[in-house]
């Protein structure tokens, strides 16, 4: 019955249009409105993609683009650090380790302060270069958590919209229902008249009588 009475007309003139919305713009006005400013206002928050930190260089790929290149030794700091893990050390004291390396070097040539310095620049080198990707990495942090702000944004203007057109909807129903009781109270009122205009047309004594009772008992009197 309820669904019957919104795809029909009302009583009073109120007509309805295709959406269900009473065409005097009491309901659904508001929805249409609304629905246009969406439409208007719907463009994605666009932020310019955040530098990718580059992918970290090998050591000696560091070593050879640091600001200081190490100098050219026959018997660098690596050299030493591969003699210190030979296999034909393994075993021996840290004394007995530094012997041996020692006479290694003396017996080639290799001047401990060239190999202090060497180890000094290529440490430089790391370290400047660990700097460098911290501050990218911060800074690509940072564009990611403005980009993430931004997309919440967009995500809450979204929401607002669409929670906009949920209370909308809800009022088109508030405002139905409404039409349909009013008119509910109308037909009472109606089918009350037409009961107490039937009541004058049988004999005395039957107006206490439901609106079926008078009828019955009209047709009795007929019979």
């Amino acid at each position: 019955m309820l669904k019957r009475w919104f795809a029909l007309s009302l009583k009073d003139g109120t007509s309805t249009n295709g959406n269900g919305a009473s065409s005097n713009g009491s309901c659904g006005q508001g929805l249409e409105v609304m629905e246009t400013k969406e439409e208007t206002d719907h463009r994605a928050v666009r932020v310019p993609p955040a530098e990718a930190v580059p992918k970290a260089l090998t050591f000696e790929q560091i070593y050879m683009s640091g600001a200081v290149k190490p100098p050219q030794l026959r018997y660098g700091i690596l050299k030493v650090a591969e003699m210190a893990g030979s296999t034909h050390l393994a075993g021996m004291t840290p004394e007995a380790k530094r012997c041996a390396l020692l006479m290694a070097l003396e017996a080639a040539g290799a001047e401990i302060e060239d190999l202090l310095q060497d180890a000094l620049v290529r440490q430089r080198a790391l370290h400047d270069y660990e700097e460098k990707q911290q501050e990218r990495l911060a800074n690509f942090e940072a564009a990611k958590l403005d980009e993430n702000r931004s997309i919440q944004a967009e995500l809450d203007r979204i929401t607002s919209q669409y929670m906009a057109r949920i209370q909308a909807n809800m009022d088109e129903v508030a405002c139905q229902q409404d039409n349909f009781q009013d008119w509910q109270k109308r037909k009472q009122q109606e089918c009350n008249r037409m009961t107490e205009t039937a009541a004058f047309l049988v004999p005395q004594g039957s107006h206490n009588g439901t609106f079926a009772a008078v009828l019955e008992r009209t047709s009795g009197s007929r019979r």
